[in-house]
């Protein structure tokens, strides 16, 4: 499958916002990265428009429009009329110029073939086939009904888009030309593709980047001559007001029809959760008309249109300004008039959904393994993007979703690993906020303190214990401190170290029990003091046994005295270094 689009590695922050906007839930997280499911998604762009870090990818197809131009000399471009909010343009001559200059041979708006759709619908409203009735103007509508609500097939007009009718009586005219479509909407660009009626579809965002680089700009409004430098028609001759440029804006297609058809309440319906929700209920209504888009704001809002979210009431208003001056200055059609001679018929098969549907045995399997036993254990918070654990369960049992993505789950598991972690430990544990309050501590920390409260958490640490080296290690802005210190409480002997946490501005500290090693040392040193008196008394007896054999001895006498002298002075120094040592620690 062509790839329309995508999102980009290494941005995704495991946020599932735009998961959750998804309205068929066509977006895998797959190791901490959010992937389209291509066969799944039906291109309707919300999750671009939601992504907080911009990690949309839509495939642009400008570079081949610009060779296509530069090899072809018969180009047409249908412009979607949505082209007047997104640039903020006076008229259409505006956009002609831009479009000539950039190679153009030709180019009209989509208008003229909505037009021709809004008289399809009159027609097939008044066939009386149609116990409710759903206009088929938005690609990504028609696909989330074919492939996820198939059951509202038969309310849905068996008509062609605006953009695929226009394409068949631009072909009708120019037999040869290749039809490039201009517009805010990221469907389109399968639908152009499926229909084989169109060479290339450029977005906005696509066309001011195009314009950009060819050093192209708008001429001013009432820049006329411009305009005529470049166009071979005239500008009014013959034309008649297009009520149906007030498509791009929600109730725009009602406001289509000259005279509306009796029989229906008219309602327009936009965004996904509207279109979700409306074609849910769809069996339960009669004799109601849906204008239904995808786009919040209708198609003024559409993923690739150059309209801010804050800016949709403005757009329309454009919109509708633009269709006003054109229906005030310009004669209205004539009742009957037929300005096309195509076919502009449509089917829309139903289409098979490729997920798998999972078991309810399967499906509590995978629940129980986030820890979900019972149904209040279902929380259904929708923080992993799908609306109930259930759905979340489904996603996972097709490979959509990994199971760890639950968050409640995910944090009750990591909780439970650090209360363990913590509660087990060997050391003492102490962790203090930036207020030396408790934070947390372990059994261990409280027998070395000689604590007896049970719970802790949330007082100030001063009322249990001395805090004075946390204080000193916060304030000294180190790191790590380290120091051996005596609890008179419990007579220990402890090796604290600390750490300043500055990312959670806690003092985390570890108590090492190091009692046995310093009544080690202390008997250590005592046998060392003993074994120096020892020596000590050994040189005397000596010497007064030197002085008796004196005459005997000689030399060798004195070099006894020296060796011996030197064994005490080794022993001394050995007790001086090892006292110095215990100093310094």
């Amino acid at each position: 499958m062509k790839e329309y689009l995508e999102f980009k590695k290494a941005r995704c922050k495991d946020c599932y916002k735009c998961l959750r906007e998804c309205p068929v839930k066509a977006i895998e997280v797959k190791n901490h990265q959010a992937q389209i499911i291509k066969e799944r998604c039906i291109l309707c762009g919300r999750c671009t428009v939601v992504c907080p870090q911009n990690a949309k990818i839509v495939h642009s197809e400008k570079d081949d429009v610009d060779n296509l131009l530069l090899g072809n000399d018969n180009v047409v471009a249908s412009v979607a009329p949505s082209f007047i909010s997104s640039f903020r343009l006076r008229n259409f001559a505006q956009m002609e110029t831009v479009l000539y200059k950039l190679g153009f041979a030709y180019a009209e708006e989509t208008a003229v073939g909505a037009n021709a759709v809004t008289k399809e619908y009159e027609k097939c409203i008044a066939s009386g086939n149609f116990p409710n009735f759903i206009t088929s103007a938005c690609p990504a509508l028609c696909r989330l009904i074919q492939e996820y609500h198939p059951q509202a097939l038969r309310y849905l007009a068996p008509v062609d888009s605006p953009m695929i009718a226009h394409a068949k009586m631009l072909r009708q005219r120019f037999p040869d030309c290749k039809v490039v479509f201009i517009g805010p909407c990221i469907a389109k660009k399968r639908e152009a593709r499926e229909s084989g009626l169109i060479s290339g579809v450029l977005t906005f965002e696509d066309l001011r980047r195009f314009m950009t680089e060819r050093g192209v700009t708008f001429p001013l409004p009432d820049a006329q001559e411009e305009f005529e430098r470049y166009s071979c028609t005239g500008i009014t001759e013959g034309m008649t007001a297009n009520r149906s440029k007030c498509y791009p804006v929600r109730r725009g297609i009602i406001h289509s029809f000259e005279n509306r058809p009796e029989g229906y309440d008219y309602m327009a319906v936009d965004g996904p959760d509207g279109c979700v929700n409306a074609l849910e209920n769809i069996d339960k209504m009669t004799g109601v008309f849906l204008e239904m888009n995808m786009c919040k704001n209708a198609c003024v809002g559409g993923p690739c249109s150059l309209v801010e979210d804050c800016e949709g009431v403005r757009a329309a208003v454009d919109v509708k300004r633009y269709v006003r001056e054109e229906c005030s200055a310009l004669p209205r059609e004539k009742p009957g008039d037929r300005p096309y001679d195509v076919d502009i018929s449509a089917v829309y098969p139903p289409m098979e959904s490729k997920s798998r549907i999972p078991t309810e045995e399967q499906i509590t399997d995978i629940l129980r393994r986030t820890g979900k036993f019972r149904p209040e254990d279902e929380l259904n918070c929708g923080s992993c993007g799908y609306p109930t654990c259930r759905e979340k369960a489904w996603a996972v049992f097709n490979g959509y979703a990994d199971i760890d993505i639950c968050l409640p789950y995910m944090r009750e598991r990591a909780e439970s690993m650090s209360y363990e972690i913590i509660h087990n430990s060997p050391e003492g544990i102490v962790v203090l906020d930036s207020e030396m309050n408790v934070v947390d501590i372990n059994s261990k920390a409280k027998e070395l303190l000689g604590i007896t409260a049970v719970n802790l958490k949330g007082l100030p640490a001063i009322d249990f214990f001395n805090p004075t080296e946390f204080l000193i290690a916060q304030n000294s802005g180190r790191q790590y401190v380290r120091k051996k210190i005596y609890i008179a409480e419990t007579k220990k002997h402890i090796e604290l170290s600390i750490s300043i946490l500055k990312g959670n501005h806690a003092i985390f500290g570890i108590l090492k029990d190091i009692t046995e090693e310093v009544h080690y040392n202390e008997k250590l040193g005592k046998m060392r003091m003993e074994t120096l008196a020892t020596t000590d008394e050994v040189i005397k007896k000596q010497m007064r046994v030197a002085q008796e054999i004196a005459s005997l001895l000689g030399e060798t006498t004195a070099e006894t005295k020296v060796a011996l002298l030197k064994l005490k002075k080794t022993l001394m120094q050995e007790e001086e270094e090892r006292e110095k040592s215990g100093e310094k620690s």
